[in-house]
């Protein structure tokens, strides 16, 4: 049975039904305001959606560490209703035997609903769509994207400054392989941001994800200025450098501590600015910045059980009152 697909810019109801979630280049400004408004509404209605996805199993299917991405779909899923199976390891699972992610795909899309993949490998997610009957939502593939954390670092965004127009947004450390920051970019770059891409030499951002921005006339600047460019922000999203993307530990050892956010540093960002970050971190941000108001990165995470619940409820319904 070969699922059919529907064109995203047509329907009328829940645009992404039966859809799946590959890209953050799937989603234009409306389709970002919409999941921001519909996950505000069942986040207000708790208990009228309590069982909106009752009878509805999803497969998570984690072959890469992760933690709150694993957790909050899973969770999500759970306070609407479903039942979550699955495994967080490729260790744990018929991988170890030698089995093939295109098997293996097959195999769980007879057992659940929908499936979300995290993988190591670049193009994961897009070789689980060949393979799958029902809906694949990306978890996160190699260096590639992460499209439902940059939906919900928007809703996060949306949420704490009240806008995603008009905005210093400065992506800051790993903007190499940092999955999370280009579907950030993606998204942002339907909205009047001024993005700022700060990072060392070794760590630019992709060029990939430069060229679709210029294609859309977008604003962004590249910098290896992190103080200077600190005063100027009303995003600060954080990343870590991540030493298992590269092959030379070496390259790794010359960027691990390029930028670091430390109480001194804090004194010259703005007073209304919101600092994020995807998590995990290691040592960008120094832990004395927790207790600051404008750190934000743990209510962040809620925001990403917020927006899975809209996601999963999306591509689950056809419609939702």
């Amino acid at each position: 049975m070969v699922k059919k697909k529907c064109n995203l810019y047509t329907l009328v109801h829940m645009e992404f039904y039966n859809q799946d979630i590959i890209s953050a280049k799937q989603f234009d400004r409306e389709k970002v305001e919409k999941f921001i408004k519909l996950a505000k509404k069942i986040e207000a209605n708790k208990e009228k959606y309590s069982t909106l996805l009752k009878g509805k199993v999803m497969a998570a299917l984690f072959f890469e560490p992760s933690t709150r991405t694993r957790l909050s779909f899973e969770s999500a899923f759970s306070y609407l209703g479903g039942k979550v199976i699955g495994f967080s390891s490729a260790g744990s699972s018929s991988v170890k035997k030698g089995e093939t992610l295109a098997d293996t795909i097959r195999t769980v899309a007879n057992y659940a609903d929908i499936i979300v993949i995290r993988h190591s490998k670049e193009g994961a997610a897009k070789l689980a769509q060949q393979f799958s009957d029902v809906p694949i939502i990306n978890a996160g593939n190699g260096s590639q994207e992460h499209p439902t954390q940059g939906l919900l670092d928007c809703l996060a965004i949306h949420d704490l400054k009240g806008t995603l127009d008009g905005l210093n947004v400065g992506l800051i450390g790993d903007l190499k392989y940092g999955r999370t920051v280009h579907s950030l970019a993606h998204l942002l770059s339907n909205f009047n941001s001024n993005l700022y891409f700060i990072s060392p030499d070794l760590l630019q951002m992709q060029y990939r994800v430069k060229d679709s921005l210029r294609l859309k006339n977008n604003n962004f600047k590249e910098t290896t200025q992190f103080k200077e460019t600190l005063p100027l922000l009303d995003v600060i999203y954080m990343t870590r450098i991540q030493k298992e993307r590269f092959g030379d530990l070496e390259e790794y050892d010359k960027v691990k501590n390029a930028f670091i956010l430390t109480p001194k540093e804090m004194k010259l960002v703005k007073d209304d600015a919101i600092i994020l970050h995807p998590l995990p971190r290691v040592n960008e941000i120094s832990p004395e910045i927790d207790s600051d108001p404008r750190a934000k990165y743990f209510e962040q995470t809620y925001h990403g059980l917020m927006m899975r619940k809209a996601l999963l409820a999306s591509i689950l319904l056809k419609e939702i009152e």
